[in-house]
This record gives structure tokens, sequence and C-alpha cells, in this order.
């Protein structure tokens, strides 16, 4: 916590990055490191080399979040992410170089090791539920400002890793920790009703639901449910809702079933697959970092490229297999 915050305090310019899979917790840790900093009179460009989802643009602040990392910064934070794989874009880009030039300081609570291609400075505590946990205890502990505003954000980063307070790393501290954050202003009525009123479905994506139902495969007697969504389906429906953010919860509510995966396919090779768990299968993380991804032991994801889709799939089942099985 000293080294990081001594790091923070000494730069002016800032620049927050995400990994290349922007959820609840890396954009609401994101935009409260953002609120934080500014509150502290220095400069923070967010950036973010993949579009910050739909279902997220609830949280005030998503489109001030840029894809391009900026040539001139003094400390870049990285947040919610440690490995080259969800950094590929940002890495590769013009700027990329800067990186490994100013030694970057990273955030997160994932437990998988740090791979990057350039020495960095951590601050990662795999016991806490979500990144903007970890911020918050640096922000208390340097007695940074907290404002209302920004204690919704820190709020939320914890309500959404944490499954609203039911993943099993949710402890006793992490709810004191919320409460906390409650009682610094944030209101988790009003960030519930906003999600809700941004997560309303058109008519045709309800219909689109059930079609992704009628096309769920079911592997190993049952306990894996899999669906796969084509390019054609993503580029139609994407601007309207992630086709695999509208089924994936709800096939962990089949019977039986432990995991459920959703692949996305693409025209230039590349396979997606995020991953969902119940408690029975506490190890998505490593699935996902056998195919070069990451994640936590019940939500994790991985991407892949010119592997043949039946290939992946047969793979897939068999790491599932090997786990489920002993």
């Amino acid at each position: 916590m000293n080294e990081a915050a001594t790091l923070v305090n000494a730069a002016q310019s800032l620049v927050v990055i995400q990994g290349e899979n922007p959820d609840g917790d890396s954009l609401s840790s994101a935009l409260a490191l953002e609120a934080i900093l500014t509150d502290l009179k220095k400069t923070v460009t967010l950036v973010c080399a993949v579009d910050i989802p739909k279902y997220l643009r609830f949280l005030a602040g998503w489109d001030r979040v840029i894809a391009k990392l900026p040539a001139e910064y003094d400390l870049a934070i990285i947040v919610d992410a440690s490995t080259q794989a969800l950094l590929t874009r940002t890495i590769k880009s013009p700027a990329g170089h800067s990186l490994a030039q100013r030694q970057p300081l990273i955030i997160d609570h994932h437990s998988s090791g740090i791979d990057l291609p350039f020495a960095a400075s951590q601050l990662i505590q795999s016991e806490a539920v979500s990144t903007g946990e970890i911020i918050y205890q640096l922000a208390k502990q340097a007695g940074w400002p907290i404002s209302a505003d920004t204690a919704g954000l820190l709020a939320n980063s914890i309500m959404s890793d944490s499954l609203g307070l039911t993943s099993p790393k949710t402890t006793a501290k992490t709810i004191y920790h919320l409460a906390e954050l409650v009682e610094l202003g944030a209101n988790l009525t009003r960030l519930d009703e906003l999600r809700r009123a941004l997560n309303k479905k058109p008519v045709d994506i309800f219909y689109y639901k059930g079609q992704l139902f009628e096309r769920v495969e079911l592997a190993l007697d049952g306990r894996v449910a899999l669906v796969v969504i084509p390019w054609e389906e993503i580029e139609q429906y994407s601007d309207a809702y992630n086709p695999s953010m509208l089924i994936i919860d709800e096939m962990r509510l089949i019977e039986g079933v432990e995991v459920a995966a959703a692949f996305k396919t693409y025209p230039d090779g590349k396979i997606t697959c995020k991953l969902r768990a119940n408690p029975t299968a506490r190890f998505m993380n490593e699935v996902a970092e056998h195919f070069g991804g990451g994640g936590h032991p019940f939500a994790a994801g991985f991407k892949v490229f010119n592997t043949p889709l039946d290939t992946l799939k047969s793979e897939f089942i068999n790491q599932l297999r090997q786990r489920l099985e002993t």
C-alpha cells in the first residue's frame, strides 16, 4: 500500500488502463481512481483498447474512456488485469513501449501470475473480492478523498465481482468495507435502478435470447452447458446487448449444470470464450489460463486464434473432464 501511494502522490499526469475484457469491477475501479486523483488535482486519462460494453454504460463517465494510450504521462495504473493476454492491443499500440519505460503500477485481485513483458510495481491482494475493494483500502490508508459518487463506484465494483455479495470470496471484511462506502454516500438502490433501466431489452433481443436457448449444448452428462455465437449474430445484436451476457448466467441454472460457456467466433479467426461456474466447479481461472486467458475461480475467459472451433471445444471439454472427474 505504501509503495503504491508513494508512486501516485509523486505523479502529476496519470493513465488508468483497463484490460481488454472490461467488466463492472474494472470500469468502476477506473472511474473511482479518476475521481480520487482528480480531487487530488492530478490529470487523469482513462484507457481501454476495446469498447466499453453497453451493459456497463449506466456508470457515468464511461464515455471518457479512450482507446489509445497517450505518449506522455508520469504513471500508468493498470486495474483489474495483470496478464499480457488481457493487454495485447495496449502493449502493441504506438505508445505501448512507454509502459516498459515508465514501469506501471498494477492494482489487481486476481491470483494468476503476472506475465507482462515489462517490469511493474504491484498492489495485488488475491483475498480481496474486487479491485475496487483494494482501491478503497488504498485511498483510506493514504487519506485520499472519497466523495459520495466515488463511494458509489467502489461499492458497485464490490457488488459486481462478489455477484451481489454471494461469491465464496465474500467475507465479513468485504461487507464491512461495503458498509463503510454506504456511510460515505454510496446509494446501492440508485445504482441498481440505473443498471436495470439500461439493461431493458428490445423485443428482438428478447426473441433472439430464445433462439440462443434452443442452441445450448450439454456435455459431460449434463454438467457442462455451452453455446456458440457466430460473427453474424455478434454483428447484428451486440450494439443492443452482448449476446453471451444474455444467456450465460441462466445456463448455470439448468439442473445439473456446473459450468456454462459462451463461445464467440470472429472473421479474423479469433474465438473468445466466457466462462461461469457454480460452486462445485471453482476452477474457471485454471481452465482459462490453459488457453492463455485468466479470471476468477467462478468467472473467467480466454481468446484463441486460428484454432478450429471443433478442436477448441474438444480440448475445452477435456480440460473440464479432467477437473470435474477428479
